[in-house]
């Protein structure tokens, strides 16, 4: 039961002791869960407002209520407070804390500036001194289509430093006119800075002379009869007008900013966000944050403001279609101004981006009904107890017997959960032409770990009678209570549709042909299949890498790279002398020495 009265007394005596400092307060219920995370300048300050029950939601005055106990954190400033409190959040995940599922990382495109030849290649990851990084694009495609532009404008090689320094001619993206080829001096050293200074200035948006630039350059080369050059400027020329194209007005005077609007519907909440930077339109992406009834939009997107920055780099300026709780707050812990527009450029965009959260936000729900109308249907006619929050599908792929592996995906009301898919590389080589044999592994292995958290009510099967009979008997010492066992294998006619369904104690049946279940049904064993054999074909992949230079003390992956660079294969490694072996970067006289003796026993 919850005692509001209790609740509030408990908050009088930590508001008392509450230091007056920046940090983090958790509070805690009574069987020691933590209930919220919360940062703040002044935590006393902040922690007062809760005792003013009647101003409060009423779902923070529930939390209020349930509150047993409360710890504090004091941190340097306001920064350190806000990256603690996101710690914080995604470790514990508080029952009232609003929840951004975002594991997600941007990519950019980089180029390492102190290089004599810098190379302009997309990245991901933490960033390194020495680099300049545009960005973020909001997925591959957009940086894809950037690269592809920005090399025929600017011709900035794209190749790695191995294949730049064992270059002999030039590759095909000089034959197609989109490197300079710097690898064999087909461009000096002053010349290809030049091209890295005019790239850095259109990704900055210093770009209106460059166009004009190149037109007086090609003029100059068509006069004095150089028609090979007037080409190429003639392409990078068109090259750029076509990147042009991608800009509208509207984004001119917009050199870094991303653009965020909120909408909430139904207890829902899409968080839509568009990056711009030096006038372009980096691309867009939705969020949708978790446990946010009763929350109002203000409260969401200060909760979303303090998590999507915590983990992600700050543009010059974030425009936002409303004012967060907490502003000034956030604006001095992120070093950043949040504005808000009422009219002109750039309240258009706020509208057209709050537009784009409306829509993505109908799309997932009517998503999400379909999908919970197959779940309420999958309960009546396969006789579950409630409707199924984790299902579970299992496949194995293997090519007679090699490189063999399971999988295991999870389907949820909220569509496939891809952070708990699971692979298992298959250790007993000797079952792996064994299909019974292998489920039992990977069964009994997922099942080893299975808790109470990631307990599923269904395990969907790709298989028979015989399939099914083996799973049962195989999890026979687990605790199967609650969870119903399927197996699904084709008709007759190996037709999709027109599949069997097998369960204990009931004759196989089959659903009506192309309904809506059976396409459900179809679908989540069908993603099954493309997961378990996009796996075989990864480690397969992977044995083509695996060399005898594998099994030399020394040689990890970036000798064995260079080694295969320098000599083109390990038969030619395997032949070359001691002097000839010292050559190659990296390769010392001792580790020369060991590859000579492993080839020569």
């Amino acid at each position: 039961m919850f005692d509001i009265k209790r609740g509030l007394e408990i908050l009088e005596k930590n508001i008392k002791v509450a230091p007056e400092a920046p940090g983090v307060y958790r509070m805690i219920d009574e069987n020691d869960k933590v209930l919220y995370v919360g940062k703040a300048k002044n935590i006393k300050k902040r922690i007062v407002a809760y005792s003013h029950i009647n101003k409060l939601p009423a779902r923070l005055q529930r939390m209020v209520a349930q509150i047993y106990r409360m710890e504090f954190i004091v941190v340097e400033s306001e920064t350190k407070a806000l990256l603690l409190e996101n710690e914080l959040i995604k470790k514990l995940e508080p029952k009232y804390n609003i929840l951004l599922r975002d594991d997600k990382t941007f990519p950019y495109l980089s180029l390492n500036i102190n290089d004599d030849f810098p190379v302009l290649k997309k990245y991901r990851g933490v960033k390194k001194t020495g680099y300049k990084y545009f960005g973020p694009f909001a997925n591959v495609t957009a940086v894809n289509n950037a690269l592809d532009l920005l090399q025929k404008a600017f011709l900035l090689r794209s190749c790695s430093n191995s294949e730049f320094k064992n270059r002999e001619r030039p590759c095909l993206m000089y034959q197609i006119k989109r490197c300079s080829a710097p690898c064999v001096g087909k461009i000096s050293k002053e010349d290809y800075k030049k091209l890295v200074e005019e790239a850095v200035d259109f990704l900055e948006g210093k770009n209106v002379d460059i166009q004009a630039q190149m037109s007086i350059k090609m003029q100059e080369a068509s006069d004095a009869c150089d028609f090979e050059t007037a080409i190429l400027y003639r392409d990078r020329i068109r090259a750029l007008t076509n990147v042009q194209q991608g800009k509208t007005t509207e984004y001119d005077n917009i050199k870094s900013a991303d653009v965020i609007a909120i909408y909430v519907q139904h207890n829902c909440c899409c968080v839509q966000v568009f990056f711009i930077r030096a006038g372009q339109n980096c691309g867009n992406i939705a969020f949708f944050p978790k446990q946010v009834q009763g929350a109002g939009t203000k409260e969401i997107l200060e909760a979303f403001l303090s998590s999507f920055y915590a983990n992600h780099q700050l543009p010059e300026e974030i425009i936002v279609s409303e004012e967060p709780e907490g502003l000034e707050f956030l604006e001095q812990a992120l070093g950043v101004k949040i504005n808000t527009y009422k009219k002109g450029a750039k309240h258009k965009i706020v509208q057209n981006t709050l537009k784009n959260a409306k829509e993505a936000l109908e799309r997932k729900m009517a998503l999400e009904t379909s999908v919970l109308n197959n779940l309420q249907e999958m309960k009546n006619v396969f006789g579950l107890k409630n409707i199924p929050q984790r299902i579970e599908v299992y496949d194995n792929s293997h090519i007679q017997g090699s490189y063999a592996v399971g999988a295991m995906i999870v389907a949820t009301p909220e569509g496939f959960d891809k952070k708990s898919y699971r692979t298992f590389n298959i250790k007993n080589e000797e079952i792996t032409n064994d299909d019974f044999a292998m489920m039992k592994e990977v069964l009994t292995r997922r099942f080893d770990k299975m808790t109470a958290e990631n307990k599923p009510d269904v395990i969907l099967l790709d298989g028979g009678t015989g399939q099914l009979n083996a799973v049962h008997e195989c999890l026979k010492d687990y605790d199967l209570s609650d969870i119903v066992i399927i197996a699904i294998s084709k008709g007759p006619e190996r037709n999709a549709g027109k599949e069997f369904y097998h369960l204990r104690g009931r004759e196989s049946f089959s659903l009506p042909f192309q309904s809506p279940l059976a396409f459900y049904m179809q679908n989540i064993r069908d993603e099954a299949h493309r997961f378990a054999i996009g796996t075989h074909r990864k480690k397969r992949g992977k044995s083509v890498f695996v060399s005898k230079l594998d099994e030399i003390e020394g040689i990890g992956h970036d000798r064995k790279k260079k080694l295969l660079n320098y000599f083109g294969s390990v038969e030619a490694v395997s032949q070359a002398n001691m002097s000839d072996l010292q050559k190659v970067s990296g390769i010392s006289k001792k580790i020369a020495e060991k590859i000579f003796n492993y080839f020569h026993k």
